[in-house]
């Protein structure tokens, strides 16, 4: 038997070799002509802004299906100068609140002819305005910003340029910026204040980096004042919003006054809680017999981890849908207006931890 020859990627079929015919792309004059429709038809039903006859629209989706027509977005860009693209910025796209926020602007693009894409920054400020000044480059529609520094003046650009924006967790002042907020001071305060109604010797906090999560910090020590009770600064340390990191803070936390282990423990976040758990568990230290522990965010993790997490419910999809809905309205042209502000409850969510 003869060996088979083995061509290298580029080369070409020996002479005489049959090629086979190259596929060209259906276009969407070739829908209308088997449909009997004008090509402007065939666009209003594609894009599904202007009426068309109901069995006119069968018509074109059948010749769609038969042809196996698929739009060109490329030339459909050039001809709009939209990419129907929209850009999510986001610190961490493994945390768990993140993916879910994520899923929920999606869900809200959906039908609506946008496509994401997720730029993740690892919560570095620098990054951030790279991702914005190639997001603009790559002429994204609309952007969600999930992290920002509120003072960047790189964060303002796109808004500046008539790019419609929606904050997440906190406003930037521009009058033309959404925002969907949650009030972090608020639940941060019942929950250290349910921990609190343990009546513990000593409680700590474990908060994320500065300048994220002063509100969840503002919520924690302001119900310590109002329960006429100190926080002792050695108890008050910073983690990175990571389980890792909240094992870390909680290790530190425990060596810190040899003898005088906290009684209660709020974390900004899920991650860092079941961190911290993991920690005091290593140490040999029950939840909540020995040291209550407590939450922020409410991720799936809360529910599976031992004992249950108690904390705050930060509705990360609901974020997500709110966020992609008011830019939806924007795009399409239904709101023009001032920037607005969404806010959602982030109720307390009390499980075995604490």
């Amino acid at each position: 038997m003869a060996a088979k020859r083995t061509l290298s990627p580029g080369a070409a079929p020996a002479h005489g070799a049959a090629r086979l015919p190259e596929q060209s792309r259906v276009t969407i004059n070739q829908v209308a002509a088997l449909a009997g429709v004008s090509p402007t038809t065939v666009s209003h039903v594609l894009s599904g802004k202007r009426l068309v006859a109901e069995d006119t629209r069968g018509a074109v989706r059948e010749a769609i299906r038969t042809l196996g027509y698929r739009p060109n977005h490329v030339a459909r860009s050039l001809r709009t100068r939209r990419s129907h693209m929209i850009a999510i910025i986001v610190p961490d796209i493994t945390n768990p609140f993140y993916s879910v926020l994520t899923r929920g602007v999606a869900d809200a693009l959906d039908g609506q002819d946008y496509g994401t894409y997720v730029c993740n920054t690892d919560g570095i400020l620098d990054r951030e305005a790279t991702f914005l000044d190639d997001v603009l480059d790559r002429g994204a529609d609309g952007i969600v910003l999930a992290a920002i520094d509120a003072a960047s003046a790189g964060a303002l650009k796109p808004a500046d340029m008539g790019v419609p924006v929606v904050c997440v967790g906190r406003g930037l002042d521009h009058p033309r910026i959404d925002v969907v907020t949650i009030d972090d001071e608020s639940g941060s305060y019942e929950a250290t204040r349910h921990l609190l109604a343990r009546d513990p010797d000593r409680i700590a906090m474990i908060q994320g980096p500065s300048p994220y999560g002063a509100q969840r910090v503002s919520g924690f020590t302001r119900a310590v004042a109002d329960a006429d009770r100190t926080i002792d600064p050695a108890y008050m340390v910073t983690g990175d919003w990571t389980r890792h990191g909240g094992s870390e803070a909680m290790h530190t936390i425990l060596t810190a006054r040899p003898g005088k282990t906290p009684d209660a423990v709020f974390c900004a976040n899920d991650l860092m809680a079941i961190g911290a758990i993991d920690a005091l568990r290593d140490a040999g230290l029950t939840v909540p017999g020995d040291v209550a522990v407590a939450g922020f965010d409410d991720v799936d993790a809360a529910t599976i981890v031992h004992p249950p997490l108690t904390t705050v419910l930060n509705p990360a999809y609901d974020i997500g849908v709110s966020a992609g809905r008011l830019l939806v309205s924007r795009l399409s042209g239904e709101y023009d207006g001032e920037g607005r502000e969404v806010p959602l409850p982030c109720p307390l969510v009390v499980r075995a931890s604490g």
